[in-house]
């Protein structure tokens, strides 16, 4: 049986130890600007995914994700060694390392919704010129019938 509430405690762990151990442990300068978001264990618990995410130095700045991805598949065995020691689990989980692509998803949306505010701009000043293309107000006086 699968115990997901198990696979979500570990997982959770998993995160913790992972960024303890590339803050204090990994001495690695590409890892410095890495952050572990989530991490899902498969329901065996002997999978781990972990996703990260790498903030640039500034906003000119692109941040290094190809140095980051190698760093992390390089500490990949002494984070299991630490994830091992610390969670006392049978079988310790094998660590994947996956970029997180919320934050780019966001970014995009961000994009999107400042695209979006642009154009209902540019339609309520254009309506506030715009005169009705017939009468005023064509329902305010009664319709009159032909008389035949």
């Amino acid at each position: 049986m699968v115990d997901q509430a198990r696979a979500r405690k570990l997982a959770k762990r998993i995160s913790q130890i992972v960024a303890e151990a590339l803050e204090h442990e990994v001495k690695d300068p590409r890892l410095s600007m890495v952050t572990i978001t989530d991490t899902r264990v498969t329901g065996d618990l002997r999978e781990a995914t972990v996703f990260y995410t790498v903030m640039g130095e500034s906003l000119e700045v692109a941040p290094d994700t190809a140095g980051a991805a190698a760093a992390l598949q390089s500490a990949a065995g002494v984070l299991r060694t630490r994830v091992g020691q610390l969670t006392g689990v049978r079988h310790t989980p094998s660590l994947a390392f996956v970029p997180d692509e919320v934050p780019d998803s966001a970014r995009r949306m961000e994009e999107l919704l400042a695209r979006t505010r642009e154009s209902d701009a540019e339609v309520a000043r254009l309506a506030a010129s715009a005169s009705p293309a017939g009468e005023a107000d064509p329902y305010k006086a009664p319709r009159e019938t032909e008389a035949e």
